[in-house]
Formats: C-alpha cells, structure tokens, sequence
C-alpha cells in the first residue's frame, strides 16, 4: 500500500511542476492571482452550537472602544476608521457564532464546502449573486461527520431549493444521503431534503484514506480518521505543492505525539492547519473523551508537526470573545515556552481568507 501512495505522490508532484513550468510561458498570467492559489475562507467557526452575541457582551464592548475613543482624544470622522483598525482584536472583531462551515476555491475557481454548520447560511447568500441564482451552479460538499452542528444550516443553504442547481457530496460515510434527510424529516423541519429542487449526487470517499482522491487535474484530497464519539475525519487539500488541513472535533492528547506513525505523517509540513482547539487544558482533563482537543495540545501538536500556520477553531459555546482572545495569548505564551518553534498561530475568525 506504502508504494501505492509513494506513486500517487509522484503523479502529483509531475502534475505540479507541469502546471509551473506551464504558468511561466505565458507572459499575460502573473503570479498571485486569483486562478493561480488554493484560497481558504472561514464562514462558520464556532463549535457545538451557535453563539450569537449578546446584549451584554455587545454592551461592554462597545464601553470598551467608547473609553479607548475618549483616551486617545477621538474628536473628527476622519479618524475613525484609523481608531477602528488599531483596537485590539476582540473589540475590533467579533470571532464569530455560526457552527463549522469553510470553503476551499481551487487555483481553477472550483468551490469545496467543508461541514453544513451554520455559517453556511451566509455562503448560500453569497453564491446566490452568482451561478447558483441561475441554476447553474455546480458545488461540491464535503464531510467530516453528522454531528447537528456541522450540517444544521443544510436546510438554510439557498441553492438547495434552485432547480439546476447540482450538489456533490463526499462522505466517507455509506448512509450519507440517509443522514442528511433524516435531520429534515417530519416533525424536524417543514420541507424535506429530498424535495428540495436542487439535483444531489453522493461520492463514498473512504478509500480516500489510503490513495489521495483526485477532484481536479493538480487537486487532490485525503482524508484521516479522527478521535471523536462516532468518529470524524480530517480533510487534507493538496495543490500546486501546497498542503491545506481541515480538522475538526479529534481529541489529541500527548499520547498523539509520543506515537510517531500514520498520523505525523498526515500532518506533517502542512502549509495550513485548521484544527479543533475548543478547551483549555484543565477542560480537556476534565471532558476526556468529548472528542476535542485543548488550545495548549493543538499548539504542541502543530509545532511538532512542522506546521507552518495553524488556525485554532471550534471555538467553545459558553466563552465569550475576551475569553477566547484570553485563551488565545495563553496559546501563544505556551508557544514560546517551546523550542525552536517556527508555526504561526491564529484563532479563527468568521471571514478569515487565506491564500496558498
């Protein structure tokens, strides 16, 4: 099986440099635009179930930033936007309430949904401006389990009710299509899932476990099972020699470093991770075996790996965003404990974009 993967990366690698050597010989295509980069954006990073925010929260922060504005002398309109950019970000910002939803766009301009949380819902307004307005659109969704939280906003998402519209789902889970319309069924929700307009169309994908599928002529995508109470799986999207990692709800304890095997392997040199990071430490102790991971093991975990920019998510229901920013500097204080750490380490914000 070893030499089975070891060709596969080697087709890969081929197709890369195919593709670069490609680029370079037409003189109107510059590096850096937008068919030529894998680009990652957030639209849902909260964990277990929304969290909007609330009047008080919204209430002291908004004290906050009036003190902040009175201490620096805030006195023209055309020194607000420069005020704003300098708050720090857990008044500049609000991280987010919607549940688990990220989008991967391919160097092509393909769109791969990752989870139906709740910040799907806004994606689906998005899309509707374009070829999924016109039942013409074309998505492909993948899974990473059936937990509520990451397919809750399914029946929210527009472009299922648009005919023409056509919905790619990837599942390692056999009784894919059976899940999704068992949480839309009679009493649950008003309209059925198989009675929304849009076509659907199921891949099984588990042998993505062992041999990386391939979505596109250079995108390929792997999957990893996951420490989760009725199991999860890690999606890892390689591109252009670029290595994107989605891996939600997995509880990784020391135990997943000290055993150096498949999983390091996975993970290893990944350019970005998005990993569950929903406890503390003291939390993680206490919920053994919920299946997620504390912010101070996804930064050993991370570290360890090699991993270049890791992106904390999942984030905890119940904190609110001065205790997840609070959390956050602790991460960043552990980091620096450790030695030779060269991985960038940010929390995860609805609307964050990465380029690769």
């Amino acid at each position: 099986m070893s030499c089975l993967i070891n060709q596969d990366y080697i087709i890969i690698n081929l197709i890369y440099l195919t593709k670069f050597l490609t680029i370079i010989t037409i003189l109107d295509i510059t590096f850096g635009e937008q068919y030529y980069i894998m680009q990652i954006r957030l639209w849902g990073v909260r964990g277990s179930l929304p969290s909007p925010i609330n009047n008080e929260e919204y209430t002291g922060k908004l004290n906050r930033i009036l003190d902040l504005a009175i201490t620096n002398q805030l006195k023209s309109k055309e020194n607000i936007n420069s005020f704003l950019s300098n708050l720090p970000d857990e008044l500049r910002y609000v991280f987010g309430g919607d549940t688990t939803c990220v989008t991967v766009t391919s160097d092509s301009g393909n769109i791969y949904i990752i989870d139906c949380g709740t910040g799907i819902r806004r994606l689906g307004n998005v899309l509707m401006d374009g070829d999924c307005g016109k039942g013409k659109g074309n998505l492909n969704i993948m899974i990473t389990h059936n937990h509520w939280d990451h397919l809750q906003g399914l029946p929210f998402f527009r472009p299922i009710y648009v005919p023409g519209n056509i919905l790619n789902f990837y599942s390692p889970y056999k009784k894919q299509q059976e899940y999704l319309e068992n949480q839309m069924s009679s009493p649950y929700f008003p309209a059925t899932f198989q009675g929304t307009a849009s076509t659907k169309k199921y891949n099984f994908i588990e042998h993505a476990r062992t041999t990386p599928l391939q979505l596109e002529e250079d995108l390929f995508v792997s999957i990893y099972p996951l420490k989760h109470p009725q199991g999860c799986f890690a999606y890892k999207f390689m591109q252009n020699n670029k290595t994107f990692i989605f891996a939600t709800d997995t509880e990784f304890t020391g135990e997943t470093i000290e055993s150096s095997g498949d999983t390091t392997k996975f993970f290893k040199n990944a350019d970005i991770l998005v990993l569950d990071a929903q406890y503390t430490l003291n939390e993680a102790f206490l919920k053994a075996d919920w299946g997620h991971t504390s912010y101070t093991m996804a930064v050993n975990c991370a570290t360890n790996w090699s991993v270049k920019k890791l992106i904390m998510t999942h984030h905890e229901p119940a904190y609110s965003d001065d205790i997840l920013q609070e959390n956050y500097l602790l991460a960043l204080e552990h980091a620096e404990l450790l030695s030779d750490v060269n991985t960038e380490i940010l929390l995860a914000r609805e609307g964050m974009i990465f380029d690769l």
